[in-house]
């Protein structure tokens, strides 16, 4: 039986994964037992996927991306290049912790640039753009767009990408889909086509 997924040559595939229809695993990536990637991925060359990470459907990798266990990455999320995910609060080489992992969720559609660091323990909220070089050390609400070290929100975030500009009444339109967003106390939702 073929499998339904593209492995470069030089990629490592460990026996026990599960890797959905359409993926594309490139150069010198290692995808180790019990990661579990969804259909339509695109794990870029020298990326780590290790044991018991979850990927969604359409996750896009970026080039030398380590994704440590404990991560969860929901559908349509991007991660940048060399973005860093981690999974002890507190490492120290002689002292094992593997039972000490924390649980570091990416909730769909959420972006990571590049060279980001996400500390584990904390969820980055549905469509957040965390920008480049971001040190995020807290939750990342929904929406949100945070930058800086440590990361601060500096705004908000269409479901395509752009920052949005909110009118006095909170509501805002994406440049290039056309949706209509409202922010109410602290909290952006997507308001659906039947209510405009």
């Amino acid at each position: 039986m073929s499998k339904e997924y593209f492995a470069h040559e030089t990629a490592v595939i460990d026996e026990g994964c599960k890797i959905g229809a359409g993926t594309k695993i490139w150069h010198f990536s290692h995808i180790m037992t019990g990661a579990e990637i969804g259909e339509n991925c695109n794990i870029g060359q020298n990326v780590v996927v290790s044991p018991e990470v979850k990927l969604g459907k359409n996750v896009k990798v970026q080039n030398n991306v380590s994704i440590y266990t404990g991560v969860i990455c929901d559908d349509d999320v991007f991660l940048g290049p060399s973005m860093v995910f981690t999974n002890i609060t507190n490492p120290r080489s002689r002292i094992i912790r593997k039972d000490s992992y924390e649980t570091t969720i990416v909730e769909k559609g959420a972006s990571i640039g590049a060279n980001a660091t996400i500390v584990c323990g904390n969820i980055i909220g549905r469509y957040a753009f965390v920008g480049a070089g971001a040190v995020v050390t807290k939750d990342v609400r929904p929406y949100a767009l945070v930058v800086g070290n440590p990361a601060r929100q500096t705004g908000w975030m269409s479901e395509y990408g752009y920052k949005l500009k909110f009118d006095a009444k909170g509501y805002a339109v994406c440049p290039e889909s056309k949706e209509r967003y409202h922010l109410e106390n602290d909290i952006v939702t997507k308001i659906s086509k039947q209510e405009y």
